[in-house]
């Protein structure tokens, strides 16, 4: 509505000030920044998010392996268990860490503690987790779609920041115009106030 109001001050008007036309071509330049600028920098911010995510997830991919593993026994007990007072009730201790055997991509053996795969964990449990070339446990590899997910959030936000920059600039400017408008009517009341309704003074 303010857009539409702005361009209508574009009108040949004998009341138009120049800073109503300044005000409309800022409403104008805010109204492209919204349906064209802002949708260009997320496209152009989620493309180059998604490049990058989907080189590391084939990176990840190429040197991350899901080797088989095996339960050996049950992992050492939380710190914060270790330390409880013993009436206290525990809950389904040793619930998330076991130590585990595993043979490397490389052929080398590993042993080592990992997060259970199963609950309760039970000696002899085979079970798959990931290493990399040397065996030493990394996380699950990235997941394209997943990738795809976080490029179009990040092209998103890239797209809304653009766009309340561009309505913050012109809240800006529409303050400072309407500023400067109340100091030039200022002056001239100031200018014409004191003769105001007087006989021959113009007025």
């Amino acid at each position: 509505m303010r857009t539409a109001m702005g361009v209508w001050r574009w009108r040949r008007n004998p009341l138009r000030r120049p800073t109503d036309l300044f005000e409309a071509w800022v409403a104008f330049t805010a109204l492209v920044c919204f349906l064209v600028v802002a949708p260009a920098i997320g496209w152009v911010a989620g493309s180059q998010v998604d490049g990058t995510l989907q080189r590391a997830a084939r990176e990840q991919r190429q040197e991350r392996y899901l080797v088989p593993a095996v339960v050996v026994r049950p992992g050492p007990a939380p710190l914060a268990e270790a330390s409880a007072e013993p009436a206290a009730p525990r809950q389904n201790p040793q619930r998330t860490r076991i130590v585990a055997a595993w043979t490397a991509p490389d052929g080398s053996s590993h042993q080592g503690t990992v997060p259970a795969a199963e609950e309760p964990p039970q000696a002899g449990d085979r079970f798959r987790i990931w290493t990399d070339t040397r065996g030493e446990v990394v996380g699950r590899p990235l997941d394209p779609s997943s990738a795809s997910f976080h490029a179009g959030t990040a092209g998103l936000a890239a797209a809304l920041a653009a766009a309340a920059l561009a309505e913050t600039v012109r809240r800006i400017v529409v303050r400072r115009l309407m500023h400067r408008r109340y100091i030039r009517l200022d002056r001239a009341w100031a200018a014409t106030g004191p003769d105001w309704g007087r006989a021959g003074a113009g007025s």
